[in-house]
């Protein structure tokens, strides 16, 4: 790069805003594609869900833990301190150590295979995992088939929101975006309900919870084969014709030449790009690589896996009966598949920002509740009493509630709709990573840090919570309404990252176009703070 600011490659394909020349609807075959590509969302969430209700049973800590099955019952042991154990802790971390390696690997594979190929790798995997942990007869087979599991959802959540994020039209992509994150909810709730029945059947019911992952999955699977690949995905790799054909199929109308030309024209950088994690790095890529880092670990900060990997283990250890935990981490299963209700129908209205500014507060206050309740009402020699326990769940419930309709599913969508297509399924891989390598810390380390600083867990994520919203409120744009390929064009006029991202001043030599997006960004995108 010379001195002067000159870019030397074009910011991106995208030369102008066709947004208002976009035709189409929303057709019965996005609804179908959507649905069937969520369902990795479900398997993912099954399995987030699934962990925490087996590993409190005491057939299957007898077998393979049975150190944590001596201190569970261990009446004069620490109540805080009962599932304190790093071996314990790996069964759930290790599902998303791997996921995070393969969600890496994931990325070459979804952007010269396609979106598809990777969501049957990660349906594959699912499969495979879930019949190793279902048979496993000792500690490395059942850790085997939790590793495999793992790279099913690297491989999943890899590709599946990109999937949807292409595949929506851009005024319904916010909503339509979510359906991986209500899956999600739904099988969460659906482990937690299935892990509430099987806990009576013994010794075995523990095989059956891990073993039904095989369903869905084997759903995810079938469905990846009959889904079409996304428009975006086919110019990518050189197929206009059959990317036109299925975007006026998926658009229900022969009138898409805008939207087309939006997608040819971000291809046309896309495939001069063969190092898109090197590219994703530059200073023009600096904002989009800021949200892929930052969004995925704060949606992890919030704590919500504490509450969604340990919630029987939790209610537990807080003196709640056997039946009574499970009961418990199955009504906040069901609040946090509503209230993602709740964000599909406002998304699209009220805008990413609003919503996740309004959890985020909404969190914070739930936090430091639960965390005054435990800090004067329970310890190591004082259980909660009825009162207590009931508002204890309550006030959970209202924390995963403003979970659900914020951080949950924007956590996902945002990084996933900001990205142009050159750099988007590293984007992609790189928030997938972020995410499973902060899910890895905190699954493994909880159940310690919950020994050693007690109630004060919940002051220390409340606190995470407060920089994440200050964080929004100063430095996202709000994305609500802008198509996908011309999402590149927003940064420069938010306050912030105009400042940070390199003049485009000339007129770009290789290409012969203009390269001053001032005269490239009008007044139809919303304010930006």
């Amino acid at each position: 790069m010379a001195g002067g600011g000159v870019l030397e490659a074009a910011p991106s394909g995208v030369e102008m805003e066709r947004a208002q020349q976009y035709k189409g609807r929303v057709t019965p075959f996005v609804i179908m594609a959507c649905v069937v590509a969520a369902v990795g969302g479900f398997v993912f969430g099954y399995d987030i869900g699934i962990s925490g209700g087996v590993t409190s049973m005491d057939p299957f800590l007898e077998k393979f833990f049975p150190v944590v099955y001596r201190k569970k019952n261990n009446k004069s042991k620490n109540n805080y301190c009962k599932y304190d154990n790093q071996g314990l802790s790996a069964f759930t971390s290790s599902l998303y150590l791997a996921g995070l390696v393969s969600s890496l690997l994931a990325s070459p594979v979804t952007r010269r295979r396609g979106r598809r190929a990777s969501i049957l790798c990660g349906g594959l995997c699912f499969i495979a995992g879930a019949t190793l942990n279902a048979s496993a007869q000792n500690l490395p087979m059942l850790l085997l088939g939790r590793i495999i599991l793992g790279m099913g959802i690297g491989f999943g959540n890899q590709a599946v929101p990109l999937y949807l994020s292409e595949m929506a039209p851009a005024y319904l992509r916010g909503g339509l975006n979510m359906m991986f994150q209500l899956a999600t909810t739904l099988g969460i709730f659906s482990a937690n309900m299935i892990n509430y029945g099987t806990e009576k059947i013994h010794p075995w019911g523990w095989r059956l919870s891990l073993g039904l992952a095989g369903i869905p999955a084997l759903i995810m699977t079938a469905g990846g084969l009959l889904l079409p690949e996304t428009p975006n995905s086919l110019i990518e790799r050189g197929f206009s014709e059959r990317a036109r054909a299925v975007l006026e199929r998926i658009r229900g109308t022969e009138s898409v030449d805008a939207e087309f030309q939006d997608m040819v024209e971000a291809s046309k950088l896309a495939i001069t790009i063969e190092q898109p994690f090197r590219n994703i790095l530059e200073r023009r890529n600096r904002p989009q690589l800021v949200m892929a880092v930052c969004m995925p670990a704060f949606q992890i900060l919030t704590g919500i896996n504490s509450v969604l990997f340990y919630a029987p283990v939790l209610f537990q250890s807080m003196g709640f009966g056997g039946n009574a935990s499970l009961y418990s981490s199955v009504v906040t299963g069901a609040v946090l598949a509503l209230s993602t209700l709740v964000s599909i129908a406002t998304v699209d209205r009220l805008g990413r920002r609003v919503l996740l500014i309004a959890g985020g507060f909404q969190m914070i206050i739930c936090q430091v509740i639960v965390a005054i309740i435990l800090g004067l009402k329970f310890g190591d020699d004082k259980q909660l009493s009825k009162d207590f326990s009931v508002t204890v769940v309550v006030v959970i419930c209202l924390f995963v509630a403003a979970f659900g309709w914020s951080w949950g599913p924007l956590g996902w969508t945002v990084p996933s709709e900001i990205f142009p297509l050159e750099t988007r399924s590293a984007g992609q891989s790189i928030t997938v990573a972020v995410n499973f390598f902060f899910t890895f810390a905190i699954a493994q380390s909880f159940l310690s840090l919950l020994c050693s600083f007690k109630f004060g867990i919940f002051l220390f994520f409340a606190g995470w919570i407060t920089i994440m919203t200050v964080f929004v409120f100063f430095f996202l744009p709000e994305t609500k309404g802008i198509p996908i390929e011309e999402m590149v064009l927003l940064w420069r006029k938010h306050w912030f990252w105009k400042k940070l991202l390199p003049p485009l001043d000339r007129r770009n030599a290789e290409n012969g176009r203009k390269d001053n997006l001032e005269d490239v960004v009008g007044s139809s995108y919303p304010a930006v703070v």
